[in-house]
């Protein structure tokens, strides 16, 4: 990492030092575990202690924040959390050049297409009719399927597998193992068992997707699964066949998203959330972590619970189971206590 001093790093990000500038920075690093030489922020207020303690040089904390310790200086800015992203890209090392060019243990079939500008590391397959855009960094061991196509500046981790006719938008990021255009799961009973429905569709992700480690986009059984612009998809998430995410969507780690659903645009769903086929979730919905979607969301609400329901009508529900309980104990109390007074009467 560079060394910068307090006050070069107040400059770089817009904040008002109060305290000691010249100081150097090394490092990043949180409030209990900084040293003198790095460089720290406070944005939750349940790590307040932590502040009064640490050993940190300086902390980004928010403009009205006040403490008694005169030895730590304070970077302060509206906004300490974004303000501390933008602090690690500050420190950020480089990524490592890679040298356009195939690596000589990379297979190419015979029709692939590749920009001269891509760079194609060790074990990677190409398959025929591919196309692979300008910039591209496949990393290793990367399988691109027959007719799938990436446009510019994509960047694939190591065992991604992009399936036959896939396309990619511009400036997609995949993480190690994820899995486009597999099979849907679509089955039909018969008396002779479980008959493979054929999945014929395909998969469609535009530009600025990234998509986290062994996530799982299922093909379409027919026209497309697809994955609006903009769209973050966390490691282990799975979307099924035909599934249509908006752009701006927000899709957090072990989420299962059956198929058919249809996500508006700027929708969130946190951790382990599990949502039913043919679901339609409207614009800007935000889906608290394993909730279950059986039925149609309206957008713009906060979602909780399973079934998933309006968050503050969950609340409201389990603050009355809360007290229901509380009340079925009083009343056993009261029983014991009435059971034990007409036998105090009898033994009398």
């Amino acid at each position: 990492m560079s060394t910068r001093t307090l006050s070069e790093l107040a400059q770089s990000i817009g904040a008002v030092l109060d305290g000691d500038g010249s100081r150097p920075v090394h490092g990043l690093a949180g409030l209990a575990d900084a040293g003198p030489t790095d460089v720290s922020f406070l944005a939750n207020p349940r790590y307040r202690a932590q502040l009064d303690a640490t050993r940190a040089a300086g902390v980004l904390v928010a403009p009205d924040l006040r403490i008694a310790r005169t030895d730590l200086a304070l970077l302060r800015c509206k906004d300490p959390n974004r303000a501390w992203t933008e602090v690690i890209r500050l420190f950020a090392p480089a990524p490592a050049p890679l040298s356009p060019g195939v690596h000589p243990s990379s297979t190419l079939e015979a029709g692939a297409v590749i920009d001269p500008s891509a760079s194609i590391g060790p074990g990677c397959h190409i398959a025929a009719g591919a196309v692979i855009g300008a910039r591209c960094v496949l990393r290793g061991h990367v399988w691109i399927g027959r007719d799938a196509r990436l446009g510019p500046d994509c960047d694939l981790h190591p065992r991604v597998v992009v399936h036959d006719g896939v396309a990619i938008g511009a400036r997609c990021v995949l993480h190690p193992g994820a899995v486009l255009g597999s099979d849907g799961f679509g089955f039909e009973p018969t008396a002779k068992g479980w008959v493979k429905i054929p999945q014929c569709g395909t998969v469609v992700v535009e530009d600025d997707v990234e998509i986290g480690a062994n996530a799982c986009i299922d093909r379409a059984r027919f026209g497309a699964t697809r994955i609006g612009r903009g769209v973050k998809i966390d490691n282990l998430v799975h979307v099924a066949h035909n599934v249509v995410v908006g752009a701006g969507s927000m899709i957090i780690a072990q989420t299962g998203i059956a198929g058919s659903t249809r996500l508006g645009r700027g929708v969130i769903l946190a951790g382990q959330v599990g949502v039913n086929g043919h679901v339609e979730i409207g614009d800007g919905a935000r889906v608290a972590g394993q909730s279950g979607v059986t039925a149609d969301l309206d957008g713009g609400r906060d979602y909780q619970g399973n079934p998933a329901r309006p968050r503050v009508e969950w609340l409201r529900m389990m603050a009355q189971l809360s007290r229901g309980a509380r009340l079925e104990e009083r009343v056993k109390e009261l029983e014991r206590g009435a059971g034990a007074g007409a036998k105090d009467e009898g033994d009398a």
